[in-house]
């Protein structure tokens, strides 16, 4: 994960993560993260980005993963919660991003940051998400 937007999202996962858990002011989160974590000029705007955009969108984002999700998204893991919400945002906005490449990131973000098999969890989530919101491009690609 060494790209710029990898890191922007790593980094957004952690602070989408802090946001969730105290509610603190994203402004503040955003200076937070910048100072003590050291982001590069090429992960700054993409950070930006996913740190207040997802949260803006939050009840759009909330409605797709509660379509395809037997529990509320409230009691989703906070930290798969995080991931699953950058990684739908990704999906809904940010067409000129491949679905294929959301999924695998969102995959890789739960294999570092989550429990144990909440990859397994994350990937079938955002396969059934992408299939609505990327179906021609998943139609085109040969998806199942």
């Amino acid at each position: 994960m060494s790209n710029p937007k990898s890191m922007a999202r790593r980094s957004a996962v952690q602070a989408i993560y802090q946001w969730q858990l105290t509610g603190y002011n994203l402004s503040e989160i955003e200076r937070q993260f910048v100072e003590e974590h050291g982001l590069s000029k090429g992960e700054l705007p993409y950070f930006q980005d996913l740190l207040h955009q997802v949260p803006r969108k939050l009840d759009v984002i909330d409605a797709a993963l509660a379509e395809f999700t037997s529990r509320p998204v409230e009691q989703i893991d906070p930290v798969e919660r995080a991931i699953l919400r950058i990684s739908v945002y990704e999906l809904m906005d940010r067409l000129e991003i491949p679905y294929r490449v959301v999924v695998n990131e969102g995959i890789n973000l739960a294999k570092e940051f989550g429990a144990t098999q909440s990859h397994k969890f994350v990937n079938g989530l955002l396969d059934k998400i992408a299939r609505k919101y990327r179906a021609a491009e998943s139609a085109a690609k040969g998806a199942p």
